[in-house]
């Protein structure tokens, strides 16, 4: 069983620089906190879990005509650098998972003997219609998920639904100063509904300086930086 995972939504160049394809207003001065906790997985052997958009033109939320709720302009387009991770929250050994099905039985074999991270690529804004997130989730049998980056009202929200439908049972922790909403309001509006749902709302401090997630720690170990 692992104890904690971190579940790194989208940090990405398109959504966390201003010159990406789809900035989301802000994400710059997160970027610190990003990686303030990438460094404290890595450093805690917590494994990470992020995901990230890889999209073709051909993907039916990618059009130049969009409605800003179900349809975006063209980005994190497979093959750009606009697609890739920014630097600071780099993953360690990624064992990557495209959306195409996989065996859940041998996906899991995979999973339990990985010494890594994890990388979710998606196709659409919820990483759940990636069809192996299920057979990652069981595998990886968290106890408590702390999640963070972008954007709160889109990619985050389809996440933290997804988590809090697929296992009722697992701590949900929130970090506050470490997302961004493309709509402010939206954002806040979420994360009082959120709370109000069981999700725990906690700062990058708490888990780096002041060890809040520390009785989470000692789950299944990730390769060491080289």
């Amino acid at each position: 069983m692992t104890k904690l995972i971190f579940w790194d939504v989208d940090t990405l160049h398109d959504f966390m620089r201003s010159d990406g394809k789809l900035y989301v207003a802000g994400s710059e001065e997160i970027i610190p906190a990003v990686k303030a906790l990438t460094d404290y997985a890595h450093a805690n052997r917590v494994p990470i879990v992020a995901t990230a958009d890889k999209h073709e033109l051909s993907d039916p939320e990618i059009t130049d005509a969009p409605d800003w709720k179900s349809t975006f302009p063209p980005h994190c387009m497979r093959g750009t650098p606009g697609q890739l991770k920014i630097a600071e929250t780099q993953l360690q050994n990624p064992l990557v998972i495209e959306p195409e099905r996989q065996d859940p039985g041998a996906l899991a074999e995979q999973v339990l003997a990985h010494q890594g991270d994890f990388l979710l690529n998606k196709r659409a804004v919820d990483v759940f219609t990636n069809d192996n997130v299920p057979a990652l989730l069981s595998a990886l049998d968290p106890q408590a998920i702390v999640l963070y980056g972008v954007a709160t009202d889109f990619c985050n929200r389809y996440a933290v639904e997804g988590l809090l439908r697929v296992l009722p049972q697992v701590e949900l922790y929130l970090v506050s100063d470490a997302v961004r909403a493309i709509v402010p309001e939206e954002g806040e509006r979420l994360m009082a509904a959120w709370t109000k749902r069981g999700v725990r709302m906690i700062t990058v401090r708490q888990i780096v300086e002041e060890g809040a997630l520390d009785r989470h720690l000692g789950g299944r170990p990730v390769a060491p930086a080289h």
